[in-house]
């Protein structure tokens, strides 16, 4: 028996629980039904015309697939406007546009360890491939003809994912889901989606392929990030020798042209301990060389602090955060960018938790690697795991496994002991594998013997490298219209083929950061059980209050505190704060207390995202600047 299909995922503009009041007479859109805050939405056909009333002259015509909110209704018309805060723009015919219950897009990911997404013309061709006795032998078949343009309509495929990898943040592009099922993969009977997706770029003057032979550019910039507390003095040296070693290697030779190092520096807070004279440092920036000595030079001369830093943990993720967005990775008085990007943290501890009064940022390792990866950098930590901090290892290793992810794969070195030798062949191996990849790019041999090799590290070269060759070529996601395509790998149901993620506004999401530092406010004011009590009834009473304003889109009856948010209780994702009922609040002060870390820890991100210009997209020409768009990962959602 098949699963019921869920109730279609609801706009984003139900985030908006203190959205700001529209001008006065201003129309506004029509809800979905069964909803009291959620405003129907449309997607454009290509071609679609816009009419200054129904059956009316042409006015204009629609990029395809934009999305628009509706206004009104009436046999065969509707009437549309890219905002919901504005007046409709004018008239479509019902047939050049589609219906959009859910501003849910989905995003590929990186195909280097699976096969490539096929894309079928319905849910039941899907479930037939999916179900094949002889699925590998099918799937290979497909690819090759759709490849080779082969495709016939009995296959049932309308098209074939891109060979190379396409970075929603760099490469904005529109994949609707109109519709899902939750499902089991028949391999492994775990959770899976099958989604039926649109498909278009959003611009249609995207620049045309470059030949391949333009992977003679392909670079490489490393960050090391050094903890330099007390202890760290012999790694920096042990770090320092092993360096040397590969750069007087690859000095004067394509290779060391084309991997250039930089060094990040942190200890601990400097107001609590003030001989520790900084919390980070920038040693030597990231910048093309012609060669690296004064690289190592920067590490002859880092010495590490002479006193210790208040508890065992260091802030090792300010570090981090500094290597991510004070490094030029763009080299923008270059305009050409690196094209891999490594971040290796170096430490005997773990890092500081955002609670701890000495740490700088409330943001944590999860939300530090989303926007990493966002950004094409891999985080990757070696981890000493000294006898000294024998108590602290298990909650380090948690949360630096967490940081160091990237396509799935995960990028975390346990030293054991925090043997030296160890620590130095490990940093060999490692920045070995990373020149490895500029030569896997150019085409060169690999110089690690195969028995040396580490699977995550190859598969890592040849995820960049897809990820490059999608930028320097232009790649496209499919152009098709709508299709159904499995959220995991038909081949390999561990692997994430595609990505749900939520489409939201900068209006929205500092609607999302309002509501939550209001919330964290409330329930930082909670001590006891009956205060505890209270904050529910508080949160009840500014729905309520906030209900009496036409403008503002709150669910009354709400039980929970993502209740009043309607979207979140339609999507294929289940939020901490939809989880959030009375029941679970009062059900004790340790799971408050992980309820508001993990308010604020979001928070946080999304004060960062908002101020950070790359992250944002226009969808329409003339768009205001809190209507430009982002698609927002579900895990980093309230």
């Amino acid at each position: 028996m098949r699963p019921a299909r869920l109730r279609p995922a609801l706009s984003a503009l139900a985030i908006a629980l203190f959205l700001a009041q529209s001008g006065p007479g201003l129309a506004h859109p029509l809800l979905l039904e069964d909803t009291s805050t959620v405003y129907q939405r449309v997607l454009t056909r290509p071609g679609a015309a816009l009419h200054d009333a129904p059956g009316g002259p042409v006015a204009s015509r629609y990029p395809a697939f934009q999305p628009l909110y509706v206004f009104a209704r009436q046999e065969g018309w509707v009437e549309v406007g890219p905002s919901a805060s504005a007046a409709p723009a004018g008239w479509v015919e019902t047939g050049t546009v589609v219906e959009w219950k859910q501003n849910i897009v989905a995003t590929f990911t990186n195909p280097a360890d699976r096969a490539r997404s096929l894309m079928f013309r319905t849910e039941d061709g899907l479930r037939g491939f999916m179900e094949d006795e002889a699925l590998v032998a099918t799937q290979a078949r497909l690819i090759e003809k759709a490849e080779t343009g082969m495709l016939a309509p009995e296959d049932g495929v309308v098209a074939i994912e891109p060979e190379n990898y396409v970075n929603i943040r760099e490469r904005f592009y529109i994949l609707p889901i109109l519709d899902f099922v939750e499902d089991l993969h028949p391999m492994t009977y775990d959770a899976n989606l099958l989604l039926k997706v649109a498909s278009v770029p959003l611009r249609d003057d995207l620049p045309a392929a470059e030949a391949s032979s333009a992977a003679g550019d392909f670079d490489a910039g490393v960050v090391f990030v050094f903890d330099t507390t007390k202890s760290m003095q012999p790694y920096i040296e042990r770090t320092r020798k092993a360096l040397a070693r590969i750069i007087f290697d690859i000095n004067g030779t394509d290779i060391g042209e084309r991997i250039n190092f930089g060094i990040e520096a942190f200890r601990d807070n400097p107001e609590a301990v003030p001989g520790l004279a900084y919390r980070t440092r920038e040693v030597i920036p990231l910048d093309r060389r012609l060669n690296q000595l004064p690289v190592l030079e920067a590490i002859d001369n880092t010495r590490t602090a002479t006193v210790s830093s208040p508890g065992f943990n260091e802030d090792s993720l300010a570090g981090v955060e500094d290597a991510i967005r004070r490094t030029d990775w763009d080299q923008a008085g270059t305009g050409d960018p690196f094209d891999a990007r490594y971040v290796i943290l170096m430490t005997d501890a773990g890092p500081k938790d955002p609670r701890d009064p000495n740490a700088r940022s409330e943001i944590g390792p999860v939300e530090i690697q989303r926007d990493a990866e966002g950004r094409n950098i891999v985080i990757m930590t070696l981890h000493l795991k000294t006898a000294a901090g024998a108590a602290n290892h298990d909650y380090a290793a948690e949360r630096y496994r967490q940081l160091s992810r990237f396509a799935g794969r995960q990028f975390y070195y346990p030293i054991e002991g925090g043997s030296e030798q160890a620590f130095e062949d490990t940093v060999t191996a490692l920045v070995t594998a990373l020149t490895d990849h500029v030569r896997m790019a150019l085409g060169q041999a690999q110089v690690q013997a195969p028995e040396d090799r580490d699977a995550n590290l190859e598969f890592l070269g040849h995820a960049l490298q897809l990820a490059w060759l999608g930028a320097r070529e232009g790649t496209r996601a499919p152009d098709v219209f709508e299709s159904w395509v499995t959220e995991r790998a038909a081949e390999k149901p561990q692997a994430l083929a595609l990505e749900p993620r939520l489409l939201v506004t900068k209006n929205e999401m500092a609607t999302m950061a309002e509501l939550l530092d209001n919330l964290v406010r409330l329930a930082e004011g909670t001590r006891g059980e009956d205060e505890a009590r209270g904050f529910f009834r508080q949160v009840r009473g500014v729905i309520a209050q906030m209900a009496q304003n036409p403008d503002r889109l709150v669910a009354t009856d709400a039980d929970s505190l993502g209740g009043a948010l309607e979207y979140l209780e339609r999507l294929p994702y289940r939020s901490q704060l939809l989880q959030t009922d009375e029941a679970r609040w009062m059900s004790g002060p340790m799971v408050r207390r992980e309820i508001i870390d993990g308010m604020r820890q979001k928070l946080t991100q999304y004060r960062k995202w908002l101020y950070d210009p790359s992250v944002w997209t226009a969808l329409y020409e003339g768009a205001p600047d809190g209507e430009q768009v982002f698609a927002m990962p579900f895990d980093i959602l309230p």
